[in-house]
């Protein structure tokens, strides 16, 4: 057996065969800058490491399914001044997730409710953080669908466990009585567990009568509310921006600015 080969099945065995991708690499560089054998080994393992952190983010990624990939460096702060942009880059610093704080993000439709939501979750995953993204909608039918098929708590579970849960859409429709509950029940045992991001159309005053229920609204608004970040966006729809807010695309299309 030759040295490589040698050195391969000890990699695999130590679960570090992704070492061969740049082993070459390496080696060349340490003959040609003469490296000590500790740097060479510093830059091979930081080479591991890197990779490592790769495929796990991207793991972490992949599992909050994200409706779609937004990120904070590609939100334009400068179409809407109501913005609050130290506030939302603030948050993006993630020390909220240390905290199990709450985030809501309140205003009408299209203002990028749903792209700062989802910006700050992947700020999450990249920190390290496991986020799940879910629609309100979707959310509540998933607990329904649960009791059919009896993996209520095994769906309970999934929503609870992340270190972070955005929840998109809250409060287009009322909730009827099991959806009421259903909601407390995620809202009581992520309480001071985990955060929970929520955006909506619905001033934080319109929630409680959602719930249908006086004594459940109380208790969920009591949790959700203690410890939170508001952010109240108004102005102009992204999608539908006006005439001064639009520009010229390549080809002649015209785009939001």
């Amino acid at each position: 057996m030759s040295p490589t080969d040698e050195l391969m099945r000890l990699l695999k065995k130590l679960r570090m065969s992704g070492v061969m991708q740049t082993l070459d690499l390496r080696m060349k560089q340490a003959t040609e800058e003469n490296l000590a054998m500790s740097e060479f080994l510093v830059r091979l393992l930081a080479d591991e490491v890197e990779r490592r952190e790769a495929k796990q983010l991207s793991a972490r990624l992949r599992r909050a399914s994200f409706e779609h990939a937004k990120t904070m460096e590609d939100f334009d702060f400068a179409f809407n001044g109501s913005v609050p942009k130290a506030k939302v880059l603030e948050l993006a610093t993630c020390a909220f997730v240390e905290r199990h704080d709450n985030v809501f993000i309140i205003g009408p439709t299209g203002v990028g409710k749903s792209h700062l939501a989802q910006a700050l979750g992947h700020r999450a995953c990249r920190l390290g953080a496991n986020v799940l993204y879910v629609g309100a909608h979707e959310l509540l039918m998933q607990l329904r669908a649960s009791r059919a098929d009896a993996s209520y708590e095994k769906r309970l579970l999934r929503l609870t466990a992340p270190d972070v849960l955005i929840v998109d859409d809250l409060g287009l429709r009322g909730l009827n009585p099991d959806e009421s509950g259903d909601l407390y029940e995620v809202v009581r045992r992520r309480y001071e567990q985990g955060s929970t991001i929520i955006t909506s159309n619905r001033a934080i005053e319109e929630w409680p009568p959602l719930f249908g229920n006086p004594l459940l609204a109380s208790a969920a608004m009591d949790r959700l509310l203690h410890h939170s970040h508001i952010l109240v966006i108004e102005g102009d729809s992204y999608r539908n921006p006006p005439p001064t807010k639009r520009r010229k695309a390549p080809g002649g299309a015209t785009e939001a600015r």
